[in-house]
């Protein structure tokens, strides 16, 4: 569900985009609109009683009646407050429900939305949006915007009631509406552009924070505490400065309406007076005015309230909008697991003349990109840092589709296959793994269709993770703390290894998925990628010269550019810039080969 761009919103239209969500549960706001009319009615009828028990019965000493009149005005509070129950209750779920469907979608098309929209957006900001964003309008919903339309109904129908009891006394009351009015609408525009600049504090210290909480290892380690809480208390006061500004114009509408209502109160009780010493009124008539002249003024500070309410939903529901208004991968409905048949196997994969950057004005990453891939051959990518070597894999995977030239995969272009295909046929190792805190099987089969135990288990001795998993407690059942801290990132990279294979992908896609190897399972994650560079197609990028030699060919980048390609040998005898790249892989698999001895040494 799309929502349009709010620039300039009235209450009915928000109240109009709530409804879109509200509709499958518009049953529980039907039953509270049914509860109305006997709140209303139990508002009218007390007065109403009482006008009458002091008028017929206090004032001329007739008590014979009483007791039956204080029978019925008692039944007339306790139906008030069944259908003030009802109507609370009512009003309060159908909000609640509306949030969670709310929230509901807005997770569902965060989850559509390209993985390019995550490089470019703090996950903090998204979580933000998520978070508190729907909650800001959960309260809105439940007390606020849905609860206009009744308080509205109540007060004219209250209004009606003291027309009938004295049109004079209710004249007077109608000229402190414009009043009202005018200062509602003023601080109203206040209140929305200050919460706008609060929600904004609030996301960008969210994702800050969210930040600072994923790194808080490196942060204790570099002893950077200090200066990480001196930041987040610079963005926190950000938010305290607007959200303080935005709650005194709410204080002061609310003091001002209050004021506003001792005021009439007082006017009322003066003319009233003379009214009745005049004769045109009874004092039973006076105390039912304002008996009845104190509800009035119940809604009409609550709808005070409400103001604050509505226009923090308000800021909230724009920021909630952008991140519908971000466009959805436009394959990421085809959720199918049933392959095309022009790409149910994988055979070969073209990038031609292929450019590539990553902002519109942003220097190309890649540049004239060419070479073919054919089902069953090893492809390593080498360059320095910065080369555009993992841009590669991140086009093949559909991260980012904003590419000029041509890449056809099976002699189809890619952008005309959905991204759920090719990573039916396609994966990509990572260096960083991410794990869940789950067991080990869920982090290997991630609920993917089509693989049980049996798929689980061949893809852990495919890739020799059994060696190590069968010593942990549980095994498959060991639970996952921390995103794997109790595991070594060997392991971990083991457990991505079979997830990857468990999917049966026949394109493995190696972003330096070794560099992060640890002395404790190097053997066993040799022994994984030497299987896979037997059994699949692959494409490395590497640093490891051991996954270089296995390739069949080399690509080697500078600056976005192919600038060399061929066997290790062919690349060597040309003494080029692949040997200067070479000679410092070198130096760096000495350096790290030195470490770890003294490391081993240090641990004995």
């Amino acid at each position: 569900m799309k929502l349009r761009r709010l620039e300039k919103l009235s209450d009915f239209k928000l109240l109009l985009i709530f409804a879109r969500f509200l509709k499958p549960y518009k049953h529980w706001l039907i039953i509270a609109l049914i509860a109305v009319p006997f709140t209303t009615g139990a508002s009218v009828l007390l007065p109403l009683l009482l006008v009458h028990i002091v008028d017929e019965y206090i004032v001329v000493g007739n008590l014979s009646g009483l007791y039956q009149m204080t029978i019925y005005l008692a039944g007339a509070v306790f139906l008030g407050y069944l259908a003030d129950g009802t109507y609370t209750y009512s009003l309060q779920k159908a909000g609640q429900l509306t949030i969670a469907e709310m929230r509901r979608a807005l997770f569902t098309h965060t989850m559509t939305l390209p993985r390019s929209y995550f490089d470019k957006n703090p996950i903090g900001r998204t979580l933000s949006r998520l978070t508190s964003d729907m909650e800001t309008m959960g309260e809105s919903i439940a007390v606020g915007v849905l609860a206009l339309f009744t308080d509205f109904f109540k007060t004219v129908s209250l209004l009606c009631f003291l027309f009938y009891l004295s049109w004079k006394l209710t004249l007077l009351i109608i000229l402190v509406f414009p009043v009202v009015y005018f200062l509602v609408s003023f601080i109203r525009k206040q209140l929305r552009k200050n919460f706008n600049k609060a929600r904004e504090a609030l996301a960008i210290a969210t994702g800050y924070l969210q930040e600072s909480l994923n790194g808080i290892k490196t942060i204790q380690l570099y002893n950077s505490e200090a200066k990480v809480v001196a930041r987040f208390k610079e963005k926190n006061k950000r938010f305290l400065k607007a959200q303080t500004k935005a709650n005194s114009y709410d204080a002061s509408l609310f003091s001002l309406i209050d004021g506003l209502t001792s005021v009439t109160m007082a006017l009322i009780i003066w003319y009233g007076t003379g009214q009745i010493l005049a004769g045109f009124i009874t004092i039973g008539v006076l105390i039912g005015f304002i008996n009845t002249l104190s509800k009035i003024f119940v809604p009409i500070r609550e709808f005070a309230q409400q103001i604050a309410l509505i226009q923090r939903a308000l800021a909230a529901l724009e920021h909630v909008n952008d991140l519908f208004n971000v466009e959805a991968e436009k394959d990421s409905s085809r959720l199918s697991s049933k392959r095309s048949p022009a790409i149910e196997r994988f055979s070969s994969l073209e990038f031609k003349n292929v450019c590539f950057s990553y902002g519109d004005n942003d220097h190309l990453v890649l540049k004239d990109v060419t070479f073919q891939l054919n089902k069953g051959e090893k492809i390593a990518i080498v360059g320095a840092t910065g080369s555009g070597k993992s841009t590669v894999l991140k086009l093949i995977t559909k991260n980012y589709t904003n590419y000029s030239g041509t890449i056809k995969i099976n002699n189809h272009e890619i952008s005309d296959v959905s991204r759920n295909e090719i990573n039916q046929i396609a994966t990509l190792m990572h260096q960083d793994v991410h794990l869940f805190n789950e067991s080990l099987s869920f982090n290997i089969s991630l609920n993917r269709p089509g693989i049980g135990e049996e798929q689980i288990q061949q893809a852990m001795e495919y890739v020799h993770a059994q060696e190590f998993i069968d010593h942990l407690p549980g095994k498959l059942n060991y639970q996952i703390i921390d995103h794997g801290g109790n595991l070594s990132a060997g392991q971990a990279q083991l457990v991505s290894f079979a997830r990857a294979i468990a999917g049966n992908s026949e394109l493995i896609l190696l972003d330096e998925a070794t560099s992060s190897i640890d002395s404790l399972t190097e053997e066993l994650i040799q022994k994984a990628i030497e299987k896979i560079f037997n059994d699949k197609t692959v494409i490395a990028v590497a640093h490891r010269l051991s996954t270089i030699r296995k390739s069949d060919r080399i690509l080697v980048m500078k600056e976005g550019k192919i600038v060399e390609t061929g066997s290790h040998d062919y690349l060597v005898s040309k003494n080029g810039y692949y040997l200067q790249l070479l000679h410092s892989m070198e130096h760096q698999e000495k350096d790290g080969e030195t470490t770890a001895e003294e490391s081993a040494a240090n641990n004995t």
